[in-house]
């Protein structure tokens, strides 16, 4: 379907400022310097068979926000003798981390490949098996995007962002991992993810953004056609008197905001036809990177994307940035 967002000359130049929490940084070193006892105890680790030869899986749990057990797969190229590269995946909106013999392509390419579950998610595409026992949901519309909204400190992103945060942590002590070489991916949800943390981890040795959701929330509310956005507006067609209280606690969670913070090397790709993240959205986050960034624009797709052509452009992506980068580097060099 034809785009009803901006076309592709406006919006590379569209780059609108957000408004910015006076907090947001404090914000962020609060929640993040919000340890719990036990908050960062050995993750459990334990090898899968699946029944593959060339690639070894382990279920992975490991403590997110809260102290709370996140899950995850850990795929390994059997044989590797040196500190391995790492793509850690954040999940689209709905999906789980599926079963433990698929999603075999950064592992067959050399990586370690850790696919992180979404809490709470799982429910299309790919089963999850992590649950979100601060839910929130209490006046929320069906779905994620407005659960805990009243507040950033009770809303349902900054437990995700917090998971997500610990993953990095936790696989940049991997003994098999390179922790200089650890790049951040994700599709729509998971692209946003991505962006947040690289806006909030320094040392990143990348980032991949797809088609993010969550950049330039209040536009995705006001344009976007198709769920998660639309979750946004709904809430506000029942709420009519929360729009300011709506969109400050968004703003915490704006990957464009995060992504004005980031110094990562980036690869974005952005769809002209997407209807679920329009590209505007996407744009601003991309116009905002504060570090190297360097894109693909799918003209002609939607919400999927450049798909397997894309993924041959991270693919080299990768092997070029990691060429780069010697082993056994520390994080921060």
């Amino acid at each position: 379907m034809p785009s009803a967002d901006l076309p592709l000359p406006d919006c590379r130049a569209f780059r609108p400022e957000l408004p910015v929490p006076v907090d947001f940084d404090s914000f962020w070193a609060r929640t993040l310097g919000d340890v719990p006892p036990g908050g960062r105890d050995k993750p459990g680790v334990t090898l899968v068979d699946t029944g593959l030869t060339q690639v070894r899986t382990y279920d992975v749990a490991f403590a997110g926000h809260g102290g709370q057990t996140v899950r995850g797969w850990l795929r390994m190229p059997t044989g590797a003798t040196e500190p391995l590269g790492c793509v850690i995946e954040f999940l689209g909106y709905g999906r789980g981390r599926g079963p433990a013999h698929q999603d075999l392509l950064w592992a067959c390419a050399g990586y370690a490949h850790l696919v992180m579950d979404t809490r709470g998610q799982g429910w299309s595409a790919a089963s999850g098996a992590t649950a979100d026992p601060d839910p929130g949901a209490a006046g929320a519309v069906p779905g994620f995007a407005t659960r805990g909204i009243e507040s950033p400190d009770t809303y349902y992103y900054r437990r995700v962002f917090v998971d997500a945060v610990r993953c990095v942590e936790m696989m940049r002590g991997h003994p098999e991992i390179d922790p200089a070489r650890v790049v951040v991916t994700g599709i729509s949800q998971g692209g946003g993810i991505a962006l947040a943390v690289a806006g909030l981890v320094p040392g990143l040795a990348g980032v991949m953004p797809d088609v993010p959701f969550l950049c330039n929330i209040p536009r995705g509310a006001r344009v976007g056609g198709l769920p998660p956005y639309t979750e946004i507006a709904s809430y506000l067609r029942l709420h009519h008197d929360r729009t300011d209280m709506v969109f400050r606690t968004l703003s915490y969670f704006d990957a464009a905001l995060h992504a004005a913070r980031a110094t990562a090397p980036a690869l974005f790709s952005i769809a002209m036809m997407d209807e679920i993240c329009p590209p505007s959205t996407c744009f601003t986050a991309y116009n905002h990177y504060a570090g190297p960034k360097d894109l693909r624009v799918y003209e002609f797709n939607g919400h999927e994307g450049g798909g397997e052509r894309h993924r041959a452009e991270q693919l080299a992506w990768v092997r070029s940035l990691f060429a780069g980068l010697s082993a056994g580097r520390t994080a921060t060099s």
